[in-house]
């Protein structure tokens, strides 16, 4: 380590590499609670700065990590094995928005709210919107292929990637992609990517698609007394041809925490609430109201609420992206779970999570963006119980066998880092699980970029092994 530092320093500066021991703890966490300490952070300015470093991981044979915000619930961009956590956050600038061709390139280190707030006041749009987008940034976004509420409607990351700027592995700069409305040239090196968590190559610039801003935005909050009212209630709202911008569910645990915790006037009582934004042209909104009020009365709600400002809106926003940080009221741990179903089992996925809530006595609370079959599954915990803990791991690998066999997805936006490695294999065969790694291999070939993530190799209670203490590093650097 000691002979290494200087040689990072020499790269990017010496004030721009850390060991101290404050610091390195500060970036052994993401949104996950696990930590591995690496043994030096640097904050590199430029594309070049990165392929050295690379470079020098290749010759020195030590480990590096890229990382965004530390935002990711997947802990793709912890530090496991040790090693040079490489921190993105100065590749912080909005290069260009072109709004006649509509299309942007930024940074990877931009925040995903403030580049949408760019982008608005050029009455443009840019729709991928994870929970955390106040805080997470674009590189972040592109390596785990980040969603949100807007997916149902307007898709994914990946949707909006026409190109990148990568450093790959071994040092070597690649640009994939177009800046064009469409392009098929070559393999799509673009598309493999994005998703890849940090394990193919670091992301040094983003060229992104947008859309015209949409004229007008209502909401709906809409009230049921069972959750399988709910969830049957998603499936016609598809079904309908009704093309909604978000579909939110809350449970009744996920209302009742949010309101002990606003204190907003939320139906406690109530058994699910649906969340609903329409966009577009002023008539067609007005339409899709009406239509959408009809579809919800027609499968028993009980109360359909238009917003009637734009306040209004924001506060039932408000509640939804409350839900996460309400949740440490029923305890001060969390496992927390995205798995997807095809929409028609939705209601079937909801009362199978219902019985396994009263099978196994755990505090099971599920929300998300059930139009596109995306539920987060959150089990609250006392870590220090084992017991407890024992018994939530066992729920999680009974969730993930009942979701494939659904027809599901283990991972819907996460991404599978550490904390979904043990079981990809529940989802994902052999022959593809080695297809996946001779590409690891090719694109790197002495293994130093972000080791640890996605394959399995671990237990399921190693996976987990930090939310109950810290483990020691194995590679020293």
């Amino acid at each position: 380590m000691t002979l290494i530092i200087p040689k990072i320093e020499a790269i990017v500066g010496q004030e721009h590499v850390t060991t101290d021991e404050e610091d390195l703890l500060c970036y052994a966490y993401d949104a996950t609670n696990r930590h591995w300490r690496p043994d030096a952070v640097a904050f590199p300015a430029n594309t070049d700065e990165i392929s050295d470093i690379l470079k020098l991981a290749n010759e020195h044979r030590f480990y590096v990590v890229p990382r965004g915000a530390g935002t990711g619930m997947s802990g793709g961009a912890l530090a496991v094995q040790g090693g040079l956590l490489l921190v993105m956050t100065r590749f912080n600038r909005i290069l260009s928005i072109d709004t006649n061709n509509l299309v942007a390139e930024v940074e990877p280190g931009v925040v995903t709210g403030h580049f949408q707030e760019a982008v608005e006041e050029k009455g443009l749009f840019y729709p991928p919107d994870p929970s955390s987008s106040s805080y997470c940034t674009l590189g972040g976004n592109v390596a785990e292929c980040a969603g949100g509420p807007r997916a149902v409607k307007y898709g994914v990351t990946r949707d909006y990637v026409l190109g990148l700027e990568v450093v790959l592995p071994t040092g070597n700069i690649i640009r994939t992609g177009v800046r064009t409305a469409k392009g098929v040239v070559g393999y799509d090196l673009t598309r493999l990517m994005v998703g890849s968590e940090g394990t193919l190559g670091v992301i040094t610039k983003i060229v992104l698609r947008l859309s015209p801003l949409p004229e007008t935005v209502r909401t709906l909050s809409v009230v049921f007394s069972g959750i399988r009212d709910a969830a049957r209630t998603v499936c016609e709202i598809i079904r309908s041809g009704v093309a909604p911008r978000t579909v939110e569910y809350m449970d009744q645990a996920a209302m009742r925490c949010v309101e002990n915790y606003l204190n907003i006037g939320l139906p406690v009582d109530a058994g699910a609430m649906l969340l609903i934004d329409v966009d577009g042209n002023r008539p067609a909104v007005e339409t899709a109201i009406r239509d959408l009020t009809d579809i919800c009365d027609n499968c028993g709600a009980y109360q359909v609420h238009v917003a009637s400002s734009a306040q209004g809106a924001k506060d039932l926003w408000k509640a939804r992206k409350s839900i996460s940080p309400a949740l440490y009221m029923l305890g001060p741990d969390k496992i927390n779970e995205d798995i997807v179903v095809p929409r028609n089992r939705i209601p079937e996925l909801v009362e199978w999570v219902d019985d396994l809530r009263t099978r196994t006595g755990l505090t099971i609370v599920t929300f998300g963006h059930a139009g596109d079959g995306n539920i987060h599954f959150n089990i609250m915990l006392d870590k220090r119980d084992k017991e407890i803990l024992d018994k939530a791991e066992s729920a999680i690998e009974e969730l993930f066998g009942q979701t494939v066999a659904m027809g599901g997805t283990i991972s819907g936006e996460h991404g599978v880092g550490i904390t979904k490695a043990p079981y990809i294999s529940m989802e994902i065969g052999s022959e593809e699980l080695a297809l996946m790694k001779r590409i690891k291999d090719v694109f790197d070939p002495n293994g130093i970029l972000n080791p640890g993530k996605i394959f399995p190799g671990s237990s399921p209670a190693a996976a987990r092994s930090h939310l109950l203490q810290p483990a020691k590093n194995t590679t020293p650097m």
